[in-house]
């Protein structure tokens, strides 16, 4: 091989890796960058520019592009975009006066996202650039969200109400006789559809929250009284207070089987798995900070930030025993998974 092509060889054989089919997406709020880790080895392929303080993350269904909220605790107002494909920042999404950007979910083709500033949740259209849904909550710090896949529930947490509420998308009121029609204006639309709130009172600083994947219980942990409240989804009231010592609690993620649940705290608690059914503690392991918690889909492995760490933990989700470790960059937070389609 000539200098030449050994040359070209080093100089360009370099360049970051494919992103892999499954990826997981880490943040970090020390550099503010978004890494692309292949799960497989816990190797970093690339990283890409996050914007101004990111805190969440959420990929799109096709695994093509990640949505980060830059968050400023409440003073901020983007969204940051990045292409998975081509490992590249591609757009800044102004949202205006929804300020404090948090929580994010991404179904229906959009990106719903939390603007704890505004006591508001709203949705951007990613294909047609622009914000197409708002709705008030009239809670203080409204900060996490899950849409439900068929988009007809919306569940939030809100840190200082302290509270949960559960919007539901009502059947649309049928059409009045002047709806039909109008000698001036001709026929007309239907009235849209109304959605309607329930808050359901939980305990102080709730935050990180998760909905049992058989869809029949919410669990939210409550960072000021270190307890975890349990809201039956059908009633729509909280069913048990669970003295779980999870102060400083930050995140709360079932495991995809149901079985287990994850709660990261900030402060010395660490991370305490729950056993789901009988509410006990099954164990607890040191983390320093620990914050964004990623299950893997296939149930393997389950993913925890430690933001004072600097490192995530992987957690066999068979043993409950941490197995290793990823560098993704100073203070990691929010992760997410994202499948290539």
């Amino acid at each position: 091989m000539s200098r030449v092509l050994i040359g070209f060889v080093l100089a360009f054989g370099l360049r970051a890796e494919s992103t892999p089919r499954e990826a997981l997406l880490v943040l970090s709020k020390g550099d503010h960058t978004l890494a692309i880790v292949d799960p497989s080895n816990f190797k970093v392929v690339a990283k890409a520019p996050s914007g101004e303080d990111p805190h969440e993350v959420v990929a799109s269904t096709d695994g093509k592009f990640a949505y980060i909220s830059n968050y400023g605790g409440g003073s901020l107002n983007t969204l940051t975009v990045v292409d998975l494909v081509n490992q590249k920042t591609v757009k800044t999404v102004d949202l205006g006066a929804l300020r404090g950007p948090h929580g994010l979910d991404y179904a229906g083709g959009k990106v719903w996202f939390t603007a704890e500033a505004a006591k508001a949740i709203a949705s951007w259209d990613p294909s047609r650039n622009v914000i197409d849904w708002i709705m008030g909550t009239g809670q203080e710090r409204t900060h996490m969200i899950i849409v439900s896949p068929d988009l007809k529930r919306i569940f939030t947490t809100n840190v200082n109400g302290p509270s949960v509420s559960i919007i539901e998308k009502s059947t649309p009121p049928p059409p009045r006789p002047n709806d039909k029609q109008d000698d001036k204006k001709g026929p007309q639309p239907p009235r849209g559809a109304n959605w309607e709130q329930t808050v359901v009172p939980v305990g102080r600083g709730a935050e990180g929250f998760d909905v049992s994947p058989n869809g029949k219980e919410l669990w939210t942990a409550n960072a000021q009284d270190g307890t975890v409240t349990i809201i039956d989804l059908a009633t729509k009231k909280a069913t048990a207070t669970l003295q779980a010592n999870v102060g400083g609690a930050n995140r709360l993620k079932f495991t995809p089987d149901g079985k287990h649940v994850f709660i990261s705290s900030l402060s010395g608690s660490g991370v305490a798995i729950l056993d789901a059914a009988s509410h006990k503690e099954l164990k607890r392991f040191p983390n320093a900070g620990a914050a964004g918690i990623q299950m893997q889909p296939d149930g393997k492995r389950a993913y925890i930030a430690s933001t004072r760490g600097g490192a995530v933990d992987v957690v066999d989700l068979k043993t409950l025993e941490i197995t290793g470790k990823i560098d993704a960059g100073p203070q990691p937070d929010g992760m997410a998974w994202s499948i290539m389609k």
